[in-house]
Parts: structure tokens; sequence; C-alpha cells
């Protein structure tokens, strides 16, 4: 049974190589020389690693015996330190013994415990408290600071003594404390040991130990010369002794970084209140100060660098040699795939090399083409002495640098313009072996360029026939690029016309600093899309050399040649502006009509208004004659009547200037007027016509309103106007008297997202109809039967002018008409401002 077992397992072991070869063999060249530059790397790699390991193994090892030591000298300083307070303790509980039998008195007692803490340095204090909590006798060493005194007669203060005097004296047991930090920084321990008479207590004796001294005294010196040895609280904080410092955490995870070896156990009888602790301070280098281990890293990571800097050499090569090959197929396929025509000549003109790009554009096959010699078959047959010519130019390098234009006839015959580039071949040795000639049929370019020729020769046509001016010239320069025929007309053939428009217009323009023509502007360098992209800019500007009028526009572009250039558009608008001024005196003169008519239908109201200060200036006047020629008044009687005649003239005076501001003709000014002012001209005028109609005049105006910039005459004849046409509808509504009474309000408002000042007049009179209601502000439009028309058409016309709006709504009780609310706002944010000085029919 054995013979099978044995003749198997030289068939397998044969196996292996053989399935490993066939493996090999599958792979291409590139595989196999990366994998054999790869295997010998990996191998250094694996060894190193190898290496690594091993160090780290022995490391731990070593730390591991560290640990050992130091758990064994830990436990056996702990066993002395508590055999130490073991026999202190023996002797403090001889000592109470002797006290609860009365054998000591406390003067014996300072004697033996001045012996204690003599012998025994730890021990700092020794007190004897009675069961009062009284300081029988107390001894102290002289180190102890003062708040650790214990004087005779002294009470036991609260706080963790009087708690473990307090245990001790119910367990009748020896008690020691918890660890605490003295007023001096050093920290202390106390043992309470009862004091028994006839089972009664009696009192404690109360030790305190010197923490740092029992570290001291009762660990054995050479572990403390080992080792930082440590006593700790409960809370792991540090009584007395020292500390090796913690380890950088950012090094922790190094395979050689040193870990702190430390081992910590409790000391009893005191319990988990007490630890001692032992570190061990670093007596080895590690694994970085083996040198073995350097010199291993530094002879594996140089056979490491050698194997990588020889794969990536050949890897090189490699790629060189593939980059080769492809940049050989790249050019062939790009030498087939190209529209360019390829053509290789040799010194004495025969072809030796076309591409397909050639063959396909003449139609002759490469067969057909390759050793011919001039004239060849695409040449026609009317051109064969000058591309004979040309030819013998290019082998004696005298071809254009720009190539030249010739016509190539097809197989088929038929003709194309096509342009030909020469360049000489060089050989590998700099040797010029022939010429190089690319083609480029350019028979469709041609008849593009046509195309452009004769639309640029359409659009000069347009240009040259408009009614404008239309300028370009560069930034920075006096160079006119372009000029119409009108410009040429109006300023000639220089650029003095286009700047004169682009300064009186004021659009931003690069001034000339004439210094040379090759200076740069101050443009050079940024971006102009902003500019070419950019609205055109107006403006209306007057040439005096020419008597005209011109609306000028202009903009940025760049010109054909890349320089950032501006185009000024110039009309002739003198018979529109002629016609605006001519409107804009018609729309004066019409103001001020409209405010004489309102004058002359209130001419009875005023009269009325006047006719009271005269009446009582009259009578004044004949009352002071009467008295005076009766000798009946004295100075008192007639200063008082003098100045009541002067007050009545004053009134007078005032209703006159008053209305002769009104219907003054003046120039429109605006200027920033107070609205409260204006409401209350207003109101002055308007009230003399409600009172006589017997109408009640209410008004409001909102508080701390802003100024606004109006033409306060224009706006007073509005607020007139709209309330002599309610007072009037009131009259013709024959309302009774409590329902005879006319609103006029004045708050701030917002419309369409801006601040504005609305006006509104509300009155009781009948509303408006409909069909009123469509033609409300059509000119000429009255349903008054004197009325012309012209009232609130001007009004509206005025408040538009203001860039403000106007309008006209019925006020309903129901599906009762109660009355009627004009209402008109003007924009708080002084938009009039930007409107230019010759608004319609308004403003100048």
């Amino acid at each position: 049974m054995q013979d099978p077992v044995t003749v198997t397992e030289p068939l397998e072991a044969a196996a292996a190589p053989d399935w490993w070869r066939r493996w090999w063999r599958r792979q291409t060249p590139i595989r196999q020389d990366r994998f054999a530059m790869l295997a010998p790397l990996a191998a250094v790699l694996l060894f190193l690693a190898a290496i690594v390991v091993a160090f780290w193994y022995l490391r731990l090892e070593e730390m591991d015996r560290d640990q050992e030591g130091v758990k064994r000298d830990v436990e056996y300083a702990q066993q002395r330190v508590r055999l130490r307070l073991l026999e202190r303790q023996e002797q403090l509980m001889r000592l109470a013994r002797d006290i609860s039998n009365k054998e000591v008195d406390p003067e014996e007692f300072m004697g033996r415990a001045e012996a204690m803490v003599i012998q025994y340095p730890e021990l700092q204090v020794l007190s004897w408290i009675d069961d009062r909590r009284r300081f029988i006798a107390s001894y102290s060493t002289p180190s102890v600071v003062t708040p650790q005194l214990r004087i005779a007669g002294e009470v036991l203060r609260p706080g963790e003594t009087e708690s473990m005097y307090s245990l001790a004296r119910d367990l009748l047991q020896p008690v020691y404390s918890q660890p605490a930090v003295g007023n001096d920084a050093n920290g202390f321990l106390q043992l309470h040991i009862p004091l028994t008479g006839r089972t009664r207590f009696t009192g404690v004796i109360l030790a305190e130990y010197s923490i740092d001294g029992l570290l001291r005294y009762g660990a054995p010196a050479d572990v403390a010369a080992k080792y930082a040895m440590a006593l700790l609280d409960g809370k792991g904080r540090l009584m007395a002794g020292t500390a090796v410092p913690p380890r950088n955490p950012a090094t922790q995870w190094l395979p050689w970084a040193q870990h702190n070896i430390e081992y910590e156990v409790p000391v009893s009888p005191v319990g988990n209140g007490l630890v001692i602790r032992a570190q061990a301070y670093r007596a080895s280098l590690g694994v970085v100060g083996s040198g073995l281990f350097w010199l291993v890293g530094v002879l594996s990571g140089m056979t490491a660098w050698m194997l990588i800097a020889n794969w990536r050499h050949t890897r090189r090569r490699m790629q060189a040699q593939q980059a080769l090959i492809a940049e050989t197929n790249f050019r062939r396929a790009m030498e087939n795939s190209i529209l360019t025509g390829m053509r290789a000549l040799d010194m004495q003109g025969r072809i030796t090399y076309v591409n397909a790009a050639f063959c396909q554009m003449t139609g002759w096959s490469e067969g057909e083409l390759v050793g011919r010699m001039p004239p060849f078959p695409y040449w026609p047959e009317e051109d064969r002495d000058m591309l004979a010519a040309r030819l013998d130019d290019e082998i004696h390098g005298r071809a254009a640098p720009g190539g030249i234009q010739v016509r190539v006839k097809r197989k088929d015959g038929t003709l194309f313009d096509a342009r030909l580039y020469v360049s000489p071949l060089v050989d590998a040795k700099g040797h010029q072996s022939g010429w190089m000639t690319s083609m480029t049929d350019i028979t469709e370019p041609n008849r593009i360029r046509e195309q452009l020729s004769a639309s640029y020769e359409r659009f000069t046509t347009v240009l040259e026939a408009l009614d404008a001016s239309v300028s370009v010239a560069p930034l920075g320069s006096e160079e006119l690029l372009f000029a119409n025929k009108m410009y040429r007309q109006w300023f000639g053939t220089q650029t003095a016309g286009h700047l004169q428009m682009v300064a009186q217009a004021g659009v931003p323009e690069h001034p000339h600093n004439g210094e040379s023509q090759d200076a740069v502007d101050s443009f050079v360098g940024m971006p102009t899309g902003a500019l070419t992209t950019a609205k055109s800019e107006n403006a209306e500007i007057l040439v005096p050399e020419l008597g005209k009028w011109l609306e000028v526009r202009s903009r940025y572009l760049n010109w054909v040649d890349g320089r950032l250039a501006q185009m000024v558009i110039a009309t002739d608008i003198t018979p529109r502006r002629v016609a605006e001024e001519q409107s804009s005196a018609q729309a004066e003169r019409a103001q001020a009509a409209s405010r004489l008519i309102t004058m002359g239908e209130m001419a009875s109201s005023v009269a009325h208004e006047l006719n009271q200060p005269l009446t009582a200036i009259n009578n004044y006047c004949h009352g002071l004659v009467s008295r005076i020629r009766n000798k009946q008044i004295n100075d008192t009687d007639l200063l008082a009547a003098l100045e009541k005649t002067a007050r009545q003239a004053q009134r007078a005076g005032q209703i006159i200037q008053r209305i002769r501001s009104f219907v003054k003709r003046s120039e429109p000014n605006r200027t920033m007027s107070d609205i409260p002012q204006m409401v209350n001209e207003a109101v002055e005028l308007a009230e003399i016509e409600l009172r006589r109609r017997n109408v009640r005049l209410s008004h409001y105006v909102a508080a701390r309103l802003p100024k606004v910039e109006v033409d306060p005459i224009l706006i007073e004849q509005v607020l007139v106007n709209l309330m002599k046409n309610a007072a009037e509808s009131i009259d013709n509504a024959k309302r009774p008297v409590s329902r005879r009474s006319v609103e006029l309000r004045v708050i701030p408002k917002q419309v369409e997202g801006q601040d504005v000042i609305e006006f509104s007049v509300a009155d009781s009179g009948q509303g408006l109809a409909p069909e009123v209601m469509d033609r409300l502000y059509e000119a000429f439009f009255s349903t008054k039967v004197e009325g012309m028309g012209i009232g609130l058409n001007l009004c509206r016309t005025i408040v538009e002018s203001h860039q403000g709006r106007m309008q006209a709504q019925n006020i309903y009780n129901g599906s009762e008409v109660a009355g009627c609310r004009f209402s008109f706002w003007i924009p708080v944010s002084g938009a009039s401002n930007s409107i230019a000085k010759k608004d319609s029919g308004v403003t100048v």
C-alpha cells in the first residue's frame, strides 16, 4: 500500500513547476518584465518587514519583563509601608491602652509623644483628645505650620477630623482618614485610636502622618532609586513623590516609541484612599538605539531604491518604445484622416509620397501618382507652363512663404482652386532629401470671400444713404476708422467732429495724450466685454457750427483689428426740438390761462371776501372822523381803532397778494418745497370759493413729511382746481348743510415699491357717471355749461410731469353714490431730478 504513495509524490512535485511555467508563458513580455522587476523588490520589502517584526517582538518581551519587575518592586514597597503603618498603629494602641488605664498623664504623654516623633520622622503630630473633643495634650514637629498646631484646651475644629473622631467613637476601632492636603501644600494622613475606660469611650489619640515622610522613610531605598515613586489619593491626585512626564500622544503609535511602565497598588490598612505607584525611568533606547536595526534598514532601503531605479529606467524605455509606436500609428492615422493633401517630391521633382486626402482631392490613386515626373496628370493643360515654372521655383527653394494659389484638375476633368505650401523635407541626418507640399481646397473659402465682399458693398451703400451721421474712432487716437456720407458733409474727414460730439454728450472717452502714436491707452489689459455689451448712451446736443440739434447715441465695440473703438450715431432732431419748445410755450400759456379762468370763476367769491375788510375799514374811518370832529376820542382809543383798521387793510392785501401770486405767469421752477406750506396756500385760496358755496372744508396733513422737489405753484393749482370742482359738485347736487363737506388728506404711502406722498380730495357730491369717467381727462370735454374742459387735463399733465399718477373714483354708500374722490401721488425719492428739463408741456 506504500508503493503508490511513493510514486505519486514525485509526480505532484513535478506538476507544480509545469503549472508555473505554463502561467509564465501565458503572460505578455511587458507583464513578464514587470514581474521580473517587482519580485526582487517584494523580497526586499518582505525581508525588511520580517526584521521590523522581530525587533518589535523583542521590544514587547523587554517591556513585559520591565512591567513584571515594576510590579514586584511596588508590591514589596507596599508591604514595607504597610508594616511601618501597622507598627506605628500598634505602638499608638499600647499608648492608648496605658492612657485608658490612667497610667499616663499629660506630661508623660508629651514625653512619649516627643520620643515617637523624633524616632519616626513620618509622624508629624500626636494629640490626646478627650470625649468632649478638647485637646488634653499635643506634640508636633517644629516643621508643622501654624494652622496644624494643636493647643491644649482647644476644641476640635469641625470638618474631616471631627467626622473621623465620631467614626472612631462609634466603632471603637482605629480609623484612618482619607489623605488630604494641608495649608502648606503637603499631604497628611490622620489615624484615630479610640480610648476606652471600663467599656466607656473617653477620647482618642490623633496621629497625623506626613505622606511625603511616609513615602520617603517607608519605601525601600533601592526601589526608590530605580523608579519614580509616588503616593496618590483615591482620585489619582499626586500627594507625594515624583511622576514621569507623559509621552507625546502623537508618537505613541510609533513602533520605537518608549511607553511608560508603571504599576500601582492600594496601601493597607488605609485602603483605597492611599495608592502607591511606581513609574520606571527610561533606561533603554529601544528600537531606535539598535544599530543592527538601522544597519539592516539602511541596506534594505538602498537595495529597494536601486531596484526601483532600475525598474523605473526600464519602464521609461518601454514607455518610450510604446510612445514611438503610438506616435507612428497616430501620424499615419492623422495623414489618412486630415482633409489637407500631402505630396512629397525628391530633389528631381519626382513624386515619392501622397496621402489619402491628396488622392481624394484629385481623383487619382496613389499608384498612379507615385513615381511620376512633371507634367503631372492633375495639371490643367492651359496652366502647364505656369505650373512648371512654379515647380522649378519650389525645387530650387524660391517658393513664396505664404503659399501659392493654383487650379487643379480632377481625374473627371473638373477644376477646383487650391493653395499649396512648400517646406523642405529633411532626413534623420539633417540632409534635405526633397520637398513636402501641402494642398488645401479653397474653392469654398473663395466663394465665401466673394459673398462677404458683396455684403460689405451693400452694407456700405446702406450706411452712406442714412440720414444720420455714423463715425467710428479708436479710443485714445485721432484716427477715423469709418465715416459715412452724412458725417463727411457735416464735419469732413477729420475726427474733430467725432470728438466734439463725444465731449458735448458727456460720454466717457479716453483723451489723447498727444505724445506718441505708440502710446498705450489706459484700457489696455482690461476686459472689454462689459463695455462692448453695454447699452448705448443717448444725449441731445447743440452744434453751433451746424446750427442743429443732434441726438447722439454712442457705444463701444471691438474693431476688426481687435482695438477698442467708439461708434457715434448722430441724428438731426432740430425740427423736433422746435416743436417741443412751441408745445412747452403753449402749455405754459394754457396753465396761466387756466389759473386766470379759475380766478375769474371765483371773482364773485373774491369780491365778497374783499368786501368784508374794506367795509370794516370804511366803518372805522367814518367812526374816527365823527369822534374827532366831536372831540370825543382820546389817544388810546384812536390808536386801537387805527390798529384795527391796519389789520383789516393787511387782510385785504394778503388776499390780493395770494391771488396775484397764483395767477402770475412765471417760469416753472422746481425746488425742494414744504408740503404743509403748499397745502395751506391752496386751502386759503380755495376757502374763498367754498365759503361762498357754504361748503365746509377739513384737511389733514401727516406729520414729519419730507420735502419734495416740485413746482409749488403748479401743485397748488392742481389742489385748488380739485377743491373748487368738489365744491361745485356738492352745490350742483343740492346737498343739505350737514352733508356739504370736502375733505383734503395728505399722507405718505408706498406705490410700486417706492415712497410717495398722496394728495386726495373727497366730496359728498353726485359722483361721476360711467360715460364721464371714460372721458374725464379728455381735452375740451366738460360737464359744465360754461366749462372749457382743460382743467382736469392740465391737472393730470402737471402730476405726470412730476413722475406721479392721478386717478378718480366714486364713493359709495351701499349701492348709492355718496361722492367722489380725486387723488394723485408724487414720488419722494426725487425721481423728477433725472427728468430732462424739457418735460412735455409742463416743465422747462
